[in-house]
């Protein structure tokens, strides 16, 4: 990526940040956007309302196209949790039916499940990880006939294992239960098309690879998974005319969007919408197949140094932009994290492990000095 990419990123003058698959700096033109919101909101308080409401549609067309989905199929949250909770919740469940997941999910991912566990006696199978990955067979056989819901990430958070969508979404499909993907760790920097991956549910926000602001989650559902659940929290805006504020009996508004409810954070959604116009000029192909190779850099220079245990899976088709790695030897990866936060390097511990997450603007030549500075 040109230099003209990397000047978006203050943060790259003064530290190397590789962090992304927490929270990722915000661009100068997202901070530019929300500021101009905030401003507008400070000089004319809600004159421009309806441009406002403008902003919101293109930035929810902008993810729908990252997803391969229609507009209204897309509704803003407050985060992934949000999300996922509201598709748990809203699901009519029964007496033997199971949730299939992984046992190394993000929470977010995993506490949902658990609660209906709990409230409805619902079986909750995991997989479990096995050298880094996820083998395919054993979480497909995991699912049968009693199997309501499938609920992964496509890229894991502690491992970068990245899987393969189609396949699992045929299985899923072949037992007429729902596709759940938590799709924060991918969306932006890897092609996803709900359609061709049969996708049921997609859950995100958009302060990690989509480089927007922290406070906007989306949801995405597939018609079939509208078909079956149901909003659990509903609001003003939930139906098809929410400036007809007399009529009680409109019913919920079409798609996803009844599950929108009520007054937005408009100054963040100008900032996602800027985020995905930038990433737009780029594309997700393009971004993943940079990061690929930085990545792959990454691990080749990590290879000749025996204190660290390459946990990533690097297999085509299951690595990602993500790299975590192991301390071999006396460290923990926590020590190891603020070793490296004293030279100006930014990484995250994830349990025994140490994540490396870089995005476009990154280098290779910050690849160098990580390596260089690792004790």
């Amino acid at each position: 990526m040109n230099s003209e990419v990397r000047a978006l990123f203050p943060i790259a003058e003064h530290s190397i940040y590789f962090n992304h698959a927490a929270i990722s700096p915000l661009p100068t033109p997202v901070l530019r956007a929300i500021e101009a919101q905030l401003r507008d909101v400070h000089e004319n308080g809600s004159a421009n309302y309806r441009s406002w409401l403008a902003v919101k549609e293109k930035a929810r067309e902008l993810i729908a196209n990252l997803l391969g989905a229609r507009p209204e199929q897309v509704a803003f949250m407050r985060n992934t949790s949000d999300a996922l909770s509201t598709v748990a919740n809203g699901l009519n469940w029964r007496a033997g039916d199971n949730i299939v997941t992984f046992s190394r999910e993000f929470p977010s991912n995993i506490y949902p499940w658990l609660r209906i566990r709990d409230v409805y006696g619902v079986e909750v199978r995991m997989c479990e990880e096995r050298e880094g990955r996820i083998d395919p067979a054993e979480l497909e056989s995991l699912i049968d006939g009693n199997t309501r819901v499938v609920a992964v990430s496509h890229v894991q958070y502690a491992s970068g294992f990245r899987i393969d969508l189609e396949r699992l979404g045929r299985v899923v499909r072949q037992h007429d239960a729902l596709f759940v993907v938590d799709a924060i760790q991918a969306l932006g920097v890897l092609p996803v098309n709900v359609e061709s991956d049969l996708i049921d549910v997609a859950a995100g926000a958009s302060h990690k690879w989509l480089l927007g602001p922290e406070g906007v989650g989306y949801l995405y559902l597939s018609d079939r998974a509208r078909d079956r659940i149901q909003p659990t929290l509903v609001g003003w805006v939930s139906v098809p005319d929410p400036d007809d504020y007399l009529n009680f009996d409109q019913g919920w508004n079409r798609g996803t969007l009844a599950w929108e409810t009520g007054t937005g954070a408009s100054g963040l959604i100008h900032g996602l919408k800027a985020s995905l116009e930038l990433l737009g000029t780029f594309g997700a192909q393009k971004i993943g197949n940079y990061l690929e190779e930085l990545t792959d850099y990454l691990c080749d220079r990590l290879k000749a140094n025996k204190t660290y245990e390459l946990v990533s899976s690097r297999a085509p088709g299951e690595k990602s932009h993500i790299v975590c790695i192991r301390p071999a030897r006396g460290l923990s990866a926590m020590h190891l994290y603020h070793h490296l936060v004293e030279r100006r390097i930014i990484t995250a511990p994830r349990g025994d492990r140490l994540r490396i997450a870089p995005h476009l603007y990154n280098t290779s030549h910050e690849v160098d000095e990580f390596v260089k500075a690792l004790p």
